[in-house]
């Protein structure tokens, strides 16, 4: 038995009329669409409502939509399930989310880690082929997606709850696979805490541990005879020409009496997708397998860490002090930081810090921003 998990599908404007067409040879080329046509399973993470009505809820970031007919393209790559646990699902409000829901009912595909409270959305999905269990267990790291338990959205990774969820699938299954929807966008390591998290829910039971959502591939470790994969890139999703986003991976898995991972490397063809070949393939292969060796040197993820958050900190102290594109940019060239240093002097950098790092201070801060100034 072969499955295909593919990471984050979004169509975007530049091939929305090939998804409506439903054109997936014009999105995939020949030799990766019988790919994928060949394997008994397919899984992709669907990273955008299918909505008509546009309703953008207030969030950082961008606020994604694809019309319902992008469907057609959808269904025509005959996904076993998709997964909704993601930070855009919720992106069009409660109906961008209902209208999705009805729409892969209607189309007859299965969705998982998503719902309209927090119950639905945090149930797995069962496949049963050849007398083999597979359970599939969908969470997200909390944005402005989540669901509650009485609010419709995606189902966050709480380790308090899902390390149990996944327990207790795994005493029903005979293979877990776990999509963790986190990480550092374009970041191609593990932080020390997303290893910490991925190396727990693989000592609950999982037995393949996938994050996506970097938009990048990243590397992977076997542990304790489970599989983890940090970013494995896009699926299908235009939005941007970095080198980041121009390659990505299919994970194969081999079922029969025993579980084993395969890599497909795919490029990104202008506003589709196409099967890596050759050079190509071996260099991606080869960059993925090197960043795998790196992190199982001792001290190499918290290093390599700490100089990424040390290069990336100011931007979000940027943020925090309101300075603009403009105004972030000139006091970051031509002031040397200057500006922002005088703004967050270490006092009140170590307040932030205290915050941040308290659990009190933490739950007190996020419950008032959530409701807002009264």
């Amino acid at each position: 038995m072969i499955l295909l998990i593919g990471a984050d599908l979004v169509p975007t404007k530049s091939n929305i009329d090939i998804f409506v067409h439903g054109d997936i040879t014009n999105l995939m080329g020949e030799k990766l669409l019988t790919l994928w046509n060949s394997a008994d399973i397919r899984i992709f993470n669907l990273e955008v409502p299918l909505c008509d009505n546009e309703d953008p809820i207030e969030k950082c970031g961008r606020n994604l939509i694809a019309p319902t007919n992008t469907s057609v393209g959808i269904k025509a790559l005959k996904p076993s399930l998709v997964t909704l646990a993601n930070n855009h699902i919720l992106d069009q409000g409660v109906q961008g989310l209902k209208s999705t829901i009805e729409v892969l009912s209607q189309n007859g595909i299965p969705f998982v880690g998503a719902g309209y409270n927090l119950d639905e959305a945090s149930k797995p999905y069962i496949i049963e082929k050849n007398n083999i269990k597979i359970g599939i267990y969908a969470c997200a790291e909390h944005e402005f997606s989540i669901a509650s338990e009485d609010t419709p959205g995606a189902n966050p990774f709480d380790p308090l709850e899902s390390l149990d969820h996944i327990k207790n699938l795994k005493e029903e299954c005979d293979y877990v696979i776990v999509l963790y929807h986190g990480g550092k966008e374009y970041y191609r390591y593990p932080s020390p805490y997303l290893q910490k998290i991925c190396r727990k829910i693989a000592q609950k039971g999982a037995d393949v541990v996938i994050c996506q959502h970097s938009h990048c591939i990243g590397c992977y470790e076997e542990f304790e005879g489970s599989n983890i994969i940090y970013g494995q890139g896009n699926f299908i999703f235009d939005h941007s020409e970095s080198d980041f986003s121009k390659t990505s991976l299919l994970v194969r898995i081999d079922i029969n009496k025993e579980l084993k991972l395969n890599y497909i490397p795919i490029m990104k063809n202008g506003n589709s997708i196409r099967l890596a070949e050759d050079f190509e393939a071996k260099e991606i292969l080869e960059d993925f397998e090197r960043r795998s060796s790196e992190i199982v040197e001792s001290g190499f993820i918290e290093k390599k860490y700490n100089e990424f958050a040390l290069n990336n900190f100011l931007s979000y102290i940027r943020k925090l002090a309101g300075m603009g594109k403009a105004l972030s940019r000139f006091d970051r060239i031509f002031l040397n930081n200057l500006l922002v240093r005088h703004k967050y002097n270490k006092k009140k950098l170590l307040a932030i810090q205290n915050y941040i790092e308290c659990e009190a201070h933490r739950e007190l801060m996020l419950t008032g921003l959530k409701k807002g100034f009264k």
